[in-house]
């Protein structure tokens, strides 16, 4: 007797109708309609009656749910018994913006990681929007939106709506990134026009999920003349060390990552905007050994980074 049958027939049993019982199972209706078919057609019996009403459990069908879950409950305690004796692995899975103070505390997470005999990590780097969609629906277990100070409120109450945690983990002012053979390397302070004949570099999917796209976009891309738009960090890095007349703005950057590319960072006098990273997850989702750890280093990372 096939045990995903009888697994099939027993939520049909519970939801009374074959549509209900395939959407919770992840099949197709009509794959579970033939599953049950050929589970009675090996019975020799009629499991369940079918009516417009849904489906209803037949004298035999009864006595087949109670062996039924008898059977399946023993299987399950066969499964679980050896399943503790095995090497249990661990999860862990971050969502954040493409900043390189958070990529450097992942980095020395990841150290960590070897002390555990199982274990599997999902790091991905993203604009706000997707970074809670990630934690909504994505089954990613932290995020990091970043946002700037102005939308504070709107953020809050976008997160509070959605059932989502949130604790600050930095407050910042963007500044310059670029080659330390740019012209403009040699200023202790760049102002914006001084930047009016390089190019900017800018990650092209800004987009913040507290408002309207197209002003979201306009908020934190304001136009420029000359503009490359990249996805990641190390198209970014590259383009900025290999291209003096190029600049990005940034939360600040680690120095040993400043002397791999041969890159400085420079202040800019009228760049005043506050922005924040705010960490997010599910409420009353319990923050995990490995959860602690990344933070740990998170925390280690930024008070060394930020003034």
């Amino acid at each position: 007797m096939n045990l995903i049958y009888m697994k099939y027939a027993m939520e049909v049993a519970a939801c009374g109708s074959i549509n209900k019982a395939a959407e919770k199972l992840y099949i197709g209706q009509p794959n579970l309609s033939r599953a049950i078919k050929e589970l009675e057609a090996s019975l020799g019996v009629a499991i369940f009656e079918r009516s417009p009403q849904g489906m209803r459990l037949t004298s035999d069908g009864e006595k087949f749910v109670e062996y039924a879950g008898s059977i399946l409950r023993q299987v399950d305690a066969v499964e679980n018994m050896f399943r503790k004796n095995s090497t249990e692995k661990k999860h862990f899975s971050v969502s954040v913006p493409r900043a390189s103070y958070i990529s450097e505390a992942f980095t020395a997470f990841s150290a960590r990681l070897c002390d555990q005999p199982a274990v599997e990590v999902l790091y991905q780097e993203t604009n706000s929007a997707n970074v809670v969609k990630n934690v909504l629906q994505q089954n990613y277990k932290l995020g990091i939106v970043r946002y700037a100070e102005n939308l504070d409120k709107y953020y809050k109450e976008m997160l509070d709506e959605k059932g989502l945690n949130y604790e600050l983990v930095n407050e910042f002012q963007y500044i310059l990134l670029m080659s330390a053979r740019s012209p403009l390397a040699a200023a202790e302070r760049v102002s914006e026009a001084d930047l009016a004949d390089s190019i900017e570099i800018a990650h092209a999917d800004p987009y913040m999920p507290a408002i309207p796209l197209p002003d979201g976009k306009k908020e934190e891309q304001p136009d420029v003349l000359r503009r490359i738009c990249v996805y990641e960090r190390a198209s970014q890095l590259e383009l900025l060390a290999a291209n003096p007349a190029t600049y990005m703005w940034v939360s600040r950057v680690p120095q040993k990552l400043l002397d791999r590319y041969g890159l400085v960072q420079r202040p800019c006098a009228e760049k005043r905007k506050v922005y924040k990273d705010v960490m997010i997850h599910h409420r009353g989702y319990r923050l995990t050994e490995l959860d602690n750890d990344f933070i740990a280093e998170l925390c280690r990372v930024k008070r060394e980074i930020f003034p």
